[in-house]
């Protein structure tokens, strides 16, 4: 055999190993960034599971991440690019080849973080991601973050309710008789909180409309609209369990709203059916023994999964799962819960069309405070033309959270919120 002829052979041999080697290379799909005050979570989506470590350099603060099984390419390349100057916790991501097979990305910090770094496998839209979550050392407090955010502490007299539209032939809600007003010092007796809750949000975009919209813009929308309308009503403060684009677990949600100690729990979505024609308002509370229809037991199932595409920490969730999504809700948050969600769906149906015309009951995840009135609101079918339409327009946007206002002013009016222990 001649020396050429041997060469080709190793040359062929050579190849035929290294070729499948580069076929099933992980190849990056994409990136995101989702910064918040809560943590930033950067995402990897790729075509399969990919195995990282990494670890924290100090003076000055840094995460070291490596990733084997990848070459750099493109598309990782412009994770620099995602990082913005107002991100909260990284000030600029620099990514290499480290070595033959292994990628570094280098987060240079604004300051102490405790990452969370793990995968999730396939589900919804994605495929196999790599999550990074980088939460402060020391976690948000709801309650400074809302009295930051709003004065609170100067007492001040009770003003009238603002003007709401005439409602027949129901006798007119009075807010402020509900309302503690101030003591013969001019103290400030109480606050009424409530916990505002947009749906899905960062990697969760929930339900999409035909013409390009998402659930996640449009209930956030709405849920600051409503929340600048509560604010304007006296002795009354807003938190939002989410102000951006970033993914919150369900968990959390209602963890915020105890933190807090609010007293209505209030979560807003725009639901989608496999068939166009679906159309209406609805309202939901949590239900003890089984959902009160097939339709709000898909819808509950459907929602539930959030968590799953959103996309938690596996190790973490199960611990929060047991400290705050236990089944301890009552007989009384039920019954509260109900009052509140035919106040607010009688209301929602001057405006809009109601799916049905009665509260129904499912066994939301998120609803599952023991100790706080929570409701969900489906405002209507982003998957109907029509529907969608309405959700993004402002004018209805604006209509809506007038009425599940005067629908909260009317629980209030006859179920006055009890005294609490609570920093005022």
């Amino acid at each position: 055999m001649s020396r050429r002829t041997v060469l080709k052979a190793g040359a062929t041999l050579l190849l035929s190993v290294v070729a499948p080697l580069r076929a099933y290379a992980a190849q990056i799909l994409a990136v995101r960034v989702w910064p918040a005050d809560d943590y930033t979570r950067v995402t990897l989506e790729n075509d399969t599971d990919l195995k990282a470590t990494h670890f924290i350099v100090k003076d000055p603060e840094r995460m070291v991440v490596d990733i084997e099984g990848l070459e750099l390419n493109p598309t990782l390349k412009s994770l620099v690019a995602k990082i913005q100057s107002n991100d909260p916790y990284i000030k600029q991501v620099r990514v290499g080849q480290n070595r033959p097979n292994v990628v570094r990305l280098v987060f240079d910090l604004k300051e102490e973080v405790t990452p969370q770094v793990f995968t999730l496998p396939p589900a919804g839209n994605y495929k196999h991601r790599l999550i990074f979550d980088l939460y402060p050392v020391k976690a948000v407090d709801p309650i400074a973050a809302m009295i930051e955010k709003g004065d609170w502490t100067d007492p001040a007299p009770v003003p009238e309710p603002p003007t709401a539209p005439k409602l027949e032939p129901r006798e007119e809600p009075k807010l402020a008789d509900a309302l503690p007003k101030v003591d013969k010092q001019g103290k400030m007796v109480r606050m009424i909180t409530i916990a505002l809750d947009p749906g899905h949000g960062g990697e969760d975009p929930g339900a999409s409309g035909k013409n390009g919209s998402r659930e996640k813009d449009i209930v956030l929308a709405i849920a600051k609209r409503l929340k600048g309308k509560l604010e304007d009503l006296p002795n009354m403060r807003v938190m939002l369990t989410r102000d951006g684009d970033y993914f919150v677990p369900l968990g959390t949600r209602v963890e915020k709203a105890r933190k807090v100690q609010a007293d209505l729990f209030v979560s807003i979505h725009a639901d989608a059916f496999v068939q166009p024609t679906a159309r209406g308002s609805s309202v939901f509370v949590l239900s003890e023994k089984g959902a009160s229809s097939s339709a709000a037991r898909w819808l509950a199932d459907k929602e539930n999964l959030a968590d799953t595409i959103g996309g938690v920490n596996v190790k973490n969730h199960d611990k929060q799962l047991a400290s705050v999504l236990f089944d301890l809700s009552t007989t009384a948050q039920i019954n509260d819960s109900m009052k509140l969600g035919r106040s607010v769906l009688g209301e929602i149906g001057g405006i809009n069309r109601l799916h049905k015309g009665s509260v129904e009951q499912a066994g939301f995840a998120v609803l599952k405070a023991p100790d706080i009135p929570s409701i969900l609101i489906e405002t209507a079918f982003i998957s109907n033309p029509e529907e969608e339409a309405k959700l993004l327009d402002e004018a209805y946007q604006n209509k809506l959270a007038d009425a599940i206002v005067t629908g909260i002013r009317r629980y209030f009016a006859k179920n006055p919120p009890l005294a609490k222990n609570r920093l005022t």
